[in-house]
């Protein structure tokens, strides 16, 4: 369990180790407070593991340790806040050990798997029923712009000026325009791509492992528009940014904007601010961003 393959760079920190360490006992204990029988852990892990459960009136679930984190911190607040409306449903909460337990999707087969256009129109489906109205203890958009905002440039410094300040320059010029000039606030996900949507029995499709802020819906189409789930290239990117505003009346120039500077800063978000590594390939998608204006 806690040897999984995707958990492996959490050995290179001592909170790491502290987190794998008390992992199996976490699991137990989620296991005899909601009386689960637990199968073995999902492929994918990386943030959190997750596992099927039987519960003891026989039914499916999931149970999901988290590894504390910022994007996630507020995930069960999100899901509540849907209530099963287009997402998965909050069965059990244990904010202690950072533990959920929630619907099972079947046959959980991702939305990815489907061609691109039909996973669009899915999407442009899914998303006014995820934008709900939200607030506290939801971080907002406004707050999580200025983080980037203030680490953007010392990253880029300390990794050594890796690609151009023009680049930069755009990332920051959007991340002084765009926090202040928002329209309606809303629950929105800075992670949702195909890969997050599974195939259910209760709806079609379902969203899972939302990372929530509460921000302008433009915002809410970056993560599919910058993911290459449905597509690999400008070409492609262009073409999900020209699809989902059209089909959902958003603003472009926004939703572009905000692409290119989210996309720059999670090339630093995945480290230590200064410890001089960054995500060359998402570096490139905002050039992509950049150049679809």
């Amino acid at each position: 369990m806690n040897g999984h393959p995707g958990l492996a760079w959490l050995r290179d920190s001592a909170s790491g180790r502290d987190w794998l360490g008390r992992l199996p006992g976490v699991v137990a204990e989620c296991a005899d407070a909601w009386s689960l029988d637990v199968g073995e852990p999902f492929a994918y892990a990386f943030a959190s593991l997750a596992m099927p459960v039987t519960r003891t009136d026989g039914s499916s679930a999931v149970l999901k340790v988290q590894v504390p984190g910022r994007e996630s911190e507020n995930e069960a607040a999100a899901l509540a806040l849907l209530d099963g409306d287009g997402a998965v449903r909050l069965l059990e909460h244990d904010a202690i050990r950072h533990a959920l337990l929630l619907e099972r999707c079947e046959p959980g087969v991702s939305l990815a798997t489907r061609a691109p256009d039909e996973a669009l129109d899915v999407m442009v489906g899914l998303l006014p029923r995820l934008w709900k109205p939200a607030d506290a203890p939801i971080r907002t958009l406004a707050d999580e712009a200025a983080r980037w905002r203030n680490h953007l440039a010392p990253s880029w410094e300390h990794a050594g000026r890796p690609f151009e300040r023009s680049l930069l320059d755009a990332a920051l010029a959007a991340l002084d325009e765009l926090p202040g000039t928002q329209a309606d606030q809303v629950l929105v996900n800075q992670d949702l791509h195909a890969d997050n949507v599974l195939r259910a029995e209760r709806e079609p499709w379902l969203m899972i492992d939302p990372k929530p802020l509460v921000g302008e819906r433009a915002f809410g189409l970056v993560p599919i528009v910058r993911g290459g789930e449905l597509g690999e290239g400008p070409a492609a990117l262009r073409n999900r940014l020209d699809r989902l505003t059209s089909a959902l009346g958003l603003d472009r120039e926004r939703t572009r904007l905000w692409g290119l500077a989210q996309t720059l800063a999670w090339a630093f978000d995945e480290t230590e601010s200064g410890s001089g590594a960054f995500d060359a390939e998402q570096v490139e998608v905002a050039r992509w961003f950049r150049e679809a204006g």
